[in-house]
């Protein structure tokens, strides 16, 4: 490892596509490349329904049926329900380290220039923090409208991890993206305690998107959302 590597923190970016390059499953692995495409559309077809009818749903031929696939295909990829549901998770939290990978990594210049302008007058730090309370309503609100699917696989994962076991390592996983994208983010403005802040924050968030999930993204109380951030960040960054 150079110097230059050792003293520089990973990016969020690197933080994720590394979860994601790390992501391990279970079933039998594809040796050509029309057998992965196959794999891969019997995994998004126990996605979906997951999402549409629970993770109980998920049974060898409802999930050929969705994927279009012969029966045969779904047990020789995957020797038991388990192996699918797992790895349809797997599948779940590889795609959610890419696309985390992905949004950390158009921040990356804006939260730098944020960072210089923190360094100024309180005037301008409080100008900065408001412009995080609207970027972290208007993440929620793209979440709910654009990934809804997303969202609900994500609830659904989180309810069977608490119920198996073999799911606890993806669950790790998965709250190490999260998590490490909201400290690298607190830890460039100047957080003392970006690990608990990131923490914190990303509770906040989750609550917003599982309400929003609730209710629909149309009645979502915008105004309580922003007095809750604010006061939150203005906390953190010190106002």
């Amino acid at each position: 490892m150079s110097p230059k590597s050792m003293n520089q923190p990973e990016t969020a970016a690197q933080v994720a596509s590394a979860v994601a390059e790390s992501v391990q499953y279970q079933g039998r692995k594809a040796s050509r490349q029309g057998s992965e495409l196959r794999r891969q559309s019997i995994l998004e077809a126990a996605l979906r329904l997951i999402v549409r009818d629970g993770v109980r749903a998920v049974r060898h031929r409802a999930v050929a049926a969705e994927a279009e696939v012969p029966l045969s295909a779904t047990t020789y990829y995957f020797k038991d329900i388990n192996d699918l549901i797992t790895d349809a998770f797997a599948l779940f939290v590889e795609r959610s380290a890419e696309g985390q990978a992905e949004f950390w990594g158009s921040m990356e210049e804006e939260l730098q220039r944020m960072a210089e302008r923190l360094k100024r007058d309180v005037q301008e730090r409080q100008a900065v923090t408001d412009e995080m309370v609207e970027l972290a309503i208007l993440y929620v609100q793209r979440q709910l409208q654009d990934n809804r699917e997303q969202l609900l696989a994500e609830q659904a994962f989180r309810q069977e991890a608490l119920l198996n076991p073999g799911l606890r390592e993806l669950a790790v996983a998965h709250r190490q993206i999260l998590s490490q994208g909201a400290a690298h983010f607190f830890s460039v403005l100047g957080s003392v305690e970006p690990e608990g802040d990131a923490r914190l924050l990303t509770a906040l968030i989750l609550q917003m998107e599982y309400q929003g999930l609730l209710d629909g993204v149309e009645q979502l109380d915008v105004a309580a959302m922003r007095v809750q951030l604010r006061r939150y960040l203005y906390l953190v960054m010190g106002l």
